[in-house]
């Protein structure tokens, strides 16, 4: 384990550089652009400006209509100028669909929004050039994860020119204008029809409930899991009993079900979306993955008290029958923590970024996962002869899953930088050090890094 820290630390210079790039600024999902259709305006009428948002993929932009209850809308106003009497602005037709992370519709913009301003100009207003400057508040999503509201601005230069001729702009067909003093918008006089979009099934749970499930099977073949499938299997193989296997299998699930459920009451009061962009929640994320990573490197062991499961252990065996198979699946999800525990924390704190229901999901997931062989296996007992037999591999599968650990630990550091836009991990840095963090397993499994599971000059096999 020295070794390997030793190698890590190693090769931080090479990844972050002497120094962190002093007051970089990161380039914001959304730049913006402000033009006057017509340059020249008489003092007194109106003046028509573009205001154009570019807004880089995956990010979208809300639109100033979204309902209120979700995420921040786009605001924008004319800061104050001795040459602008009012103003109002023109949104373009947004898309509008059911939104998984609010739970509610919103409208949004993609790739590009484009806003007309139309400012009066004061009557009394002085000939010559007059800078207007535009502030814009607003949020950027993507489909995991929003940025906190910021405000931008935009400026152009505007003429007033005694005898210039009246504006003749009109918004394009779609466009519904929204009052400076009253952010309700109704539809211009070409309004277009609204959009069709149907609401989006929210299929990410699902798709994160398969991961799961696959992290719960993964955990199986780690050291404190795998040897115990036999002897546990061959406990309900005596006994003929299929519904104490289904009960032990029951109790993992239980425990881990639960620990869901809770996760998922204490996030209801709060916006998911809204913590998964706290830069100090994705600091407790990336923690705890780091510190489960390395767990499995070998640098220590997580265990619960003793006191809970000698507690357990002797209920179990104090209750036959179904009731004592469901404590034996309770006590062995409490055994099994020091190997269990990264892949369910690691769960458990990516899931504060996705749906409320998320964490007890992706816990039924991974304990499906994880209680399954010992159901199957007791309910198909000739597959035992197939199994490969416990060895030297199980100490190889658990380090390799450590090292993905963190790999994973660097995708919240860069949330927390592109947050705060701090500049220290950019897309050159983070890359070079996730080639780092997977070409470790490769050297290690090759026998070129001593850890633990490989002897020396012990080959592959």
């Amino acid at each position: 384990m020295r070794r390997m820290l030793v190698v890590l630390l190693s090769l931080v210079p090479l990844v972050l550089g002497q120094q962190a790039p002093p007051k970089r600024q990161i380039q914001s999902p959304v730049s913006w652009k402000l033009e006057f259709v017509e340059t020249d305006v008489a003092p007194g009428a109106k003046a028509a400006a573009k205001l154009t948002a570019t807004i880089t993929e995956p990010w979208h932009l809300y639109s100033p209509t979204t309902p209120a209850g979700g995420p921040i809308v786009t605001k924008l106003t004319v800061d104050d100028n001795p040459v602008v009497a009012t103003f109002e602005y023109h949104r373009p037709q947004p898309v509008r669909k059911h939104d998984a992370s609010f739970s509610m519709d919103t409208e949004t913009y993609e790739k590009e929004a484009v806003f007309y301003v139309l400012v009066s100009t004061k009557s009394d207003a002085p000939a010559g050039p007059a800078e207007i400057t535009a502030s814009v508040r607003y949020q950027v999503c993507t489909d995991t994860q929003c940025l906190p509201p910021v405000t931008r601005k935009a400026s152009a230069t505007l003429i007033l020119k005694p005898g210039a001729p009246a504006s003749s702009f009109a918004p394009p067909p779609g466009y519904a204008v929204v009052s400076a003093t009253n952010t309700s918008a109704t539809p211009s006089t070409t309004p277009a029809p609204a959009s069709s979009a149907a609401p989006a099934a929210p299929t990410s749970l699902w798709q994160f409930a398969l991961v799961a499930f696959g992290l719960g099977l993964a955990a199986v073949f780690t050291p404190c899991v795998f040897p115990m499938i036999p002897f546990t299997v061959s406990v309900f193989i005596r006994s003929n009993s299929l519904a104490q296997a289904a009960a032990y299998a029951g109790g993992i699930v239980v425990f881990f079900t639960s620990l869901g459920l809770i996760v998922s009451a204490l996030l209801g009061p709060f916006g998911v979306v809204q913590l998964g962009s706290n830069p100090w929640v994705n600091a407790v994320i990336a923690t705890v993955f780091f510190a489960f990573s390395l767990s499995l490197l070998g640098a220590f062991e997580i265990t619960l008290p003793s006191s809970w499961l000698t507690r357990m252990d002797s209920l179990s065996q104090s209750k036959g029958g179904v009731l004592g198979a469901l404590l034996m699946g309770l006590t062995f999800a409490l055994t099994s923590f020091a190997c269990v525990g990264p892949f369910m924390g690691g769960l458990l704190a990516a899931s504060v970024q996705g749906d409320k229901l998320q964490p007890a999901i992706g816990m039924l997931g991974f304990s499906s996962g994880l209680a399954s062989p010992f159901f199957f296996l007791a309910l198909f007992p000739g597959a035992m002869q197939k199994m490969p037999r416990s060895g030297g591999w199980l100490p190889r599968v658990k380090t390799v899953l450590g090292f993905i650990l963190l790999a994973l630990t660097l995708k919240y550091l860069s949330n927390i930088d592109q947050v705060l836009q701090t500049g220290y991990l950019t897309r050159e840095r983070f890359l070079a050090a996730w080639i780092i963090l997977f070409l470790l397993p490769g050297l290690y499994l090759l026998g070129f890094l001593r850890m633990e599971g490989i002897k020396r000059d012990e080959t592959v096999g």
